[in-house]
């Protein structure tokens, strides 16, 4: 996979038209369509209260934004989401991180096989994924 994965947060800047952030993530994911866009299986399904629970309303909104999501979970994500979990627990037991939620070490893991992730969160991911390519728009 050599698209660009978008985090859930970059997803919601533009589908809640974000004050703040809204323009810039549009901007960012216009810069990176020639290359493409998906989201992890893990952001589809965190993105399913914007849209009410509405599926097809989701699908409509990511196929017009061009960010596909059938891009499937692999053996290499797997593997990836394994050693960043263990990253994780060690900095976690020194004291050195915060509580993660899984799914940012999950979507990290499926980020890992791709150009790189999309997200305003780069320092959720960094330490977990250390040669992990991060935009932030």
């Amino acid at each position: 996979m050599k698209s660009w994965v978008v985090d859930s947060c970059v997803v919601l800047d533009i589908a809640l038209n974000d004050l703040a952030h809204g323009v810039k993530s549009a901007q960012l994911l216009q810069s990176k369509l020639r290359d493409g866009l998906v989201v992890c299986g893990v952001t589809f399904v965190e993105l399913a209260p914007a849209f009410g629970g509405q599926l097809v309303e989701l699908k409509r909104f990511l196929m017009g934004a061009q960010i596909g999501w059938e891009e499937p979970w692999t053996l290499a994500d797997t593997e990836a989401a394994h050693d960043g979990w263990w990253r994780y627990v060690s900095q976690k037991r020194q004291g050195m991180v915060p509580r993660r939620p899984m799914a940012d070490l999950l979507i990290g893991a499926f980020a890992a096989r791709a150009h790189g992730l999309i997200t305003r969160n780069p320092g959720d991911f960094k330490s977990f994924y250390p040669s992990l390519n991060l935009l932030s728009p």
